[in-house]
């Protein structure tokens, strides 16, 4: 008969013959309960994240940190296969594919180049933080990456002044602003012709300024301003209608939406916004897990809420992500194109 274990002669040592079997060590697996406690939060999660379950304000916050989430994803996978659970390793193994499909498109991209070359257009988006931002900063960002048109956000009366006294009124002579203190405030700025546009939606949230750009040789195109609330608390209707409220793509003329939409690709709002037939210029080029929100703080920025939106027809070329001291955003340039 097979013996188990590990075989010590005995009579070695001069006592009585024999074999004393010394029982194999078992090694530790964790319990299939303990698998299922490990897969259970995560296949919630996924469920949550592709329905758009989110409901309330901290469910709308903490949906934000699934990129965090899919990145732990294979945990419970490992768990299920060490506790041999079949039916939690295939529960596992399905979330942490949603969940990565949800995600890894970001870091790739899906940007498709189009026929034509198209006019270039440069768009910068950055949140001052009650006019706190650092002017020197802003103005050098401006100057190097030259964008044509600059939305801001959180845009206080001194803000206007400090920008203008640095060289900010020389660089972009059409403006639509809507300044105020606090967080209320946003302003536009381009380099050519820019008219306020009325009417083009009904903003809910902070304010949020339309306008028609014409640039020399193209086309006008219509930008808007964005900037509603943060979910935070009772604000969190608020937030989803303003993000609802925001005007869909048109097929006319080319619309760019820019700012701090306080939502990230994982909020369903934020989706059937994108499904209004935009597209997320960051997405697009593989930079969409760039987190944005907060900078400056001893914690680096963990989540993405500041976009560039782009009509589908738009070609986007690049898209980069800048520090700004003196602001709890990073701002976001785009390198567009738009269609001929």
């Amino acid at each position: 008969m097979e013996q188990s274990g590990t075989e010590v002669d005995t009579a070695a040592d001069g006592s009585a013959g024999g074999v004393l079997v010394v029982p194999a060590r078992r090694r530790w697996r964790p319990p299939r309960r303990l698998a299922w406690a490990a897969v259970v939060p995560f296949a919630v999660w996924a469920v949550a994240r592709v329905a758009g379950l989110e409901r309330g304000s901290l469910p709308t916050q903490i949906i934000s940190a699934t990129p965090y989430v899919a990145a732990g994803s294979l945990v419970p996978v490992l768990t299920g296969v060490l506790a041999r659970s079949r039916s939690a390793t295939a529960v596992a193994l399905v979330a942490a594919a949603v969940l990565g499909s949800s995600v890894l498109p970001r870091a790739v991209g899906s940007a498709e180049p189009t026929a034509g070359a198209g006019t270039p257009l440069r768009v910068l988006t950055v949140n001052l933080l009650f006019g706190q931002a650092d002017t020197g900063a802003v103005m050098d960002l401006v100057r190097r990456l030259k964008p044509d048109v600059l939305s801001t956000q959180e845009l206080t009366p001194e803000m206007v002044e400090r920008l203008d006294a640095a060289g900010l009124a020389e660089l972009f002579p059409h403006r639509v602003l809507q300044a105020d203190w606090g967080a209320s405030g946003s302003g536009l700025y381009s380099r050519y012709p820019m008219t306020p546009l009325e009417g083009l939606f009904r903003p809910v949230g902070h304010n949020m300024p339309a306008a028609r750009v014409a640039p020399p040789g193209a086309e006008p195109f219509e930008i808007v301003d964005v900037h509603p609330y943060a979910p935070i608390g009772e604000e969190v209707d608020e937030w989803e209608a303003g993000l609802d409220s925001l005007p869909p793509a048109s097929s006319g003329t080319v619309r760019v939406l820019a700012g701090d939409f306080n939502a990230s690709l994982d909020h369903a709002a934020f989706r059937r916004l994108l499904d209004r037939g935009y597209a997320d210029a960051a997405d697009l080029t593989g930079q969409g897990l760039v987190p944005t929100w907060p900078s400056g703080r001893r914690m680096p920025p963990v989540i993405t809420i500041d976009h560039i939106l782009v009509d589908r027809r738009v070609s986007v070329r690049a898209v980069s992500v800048h520090t700004v001291p003196g602001t709890d955003h990073r701002a976001v340039f785009a390198d567009l194109r738009l269609p001929s």
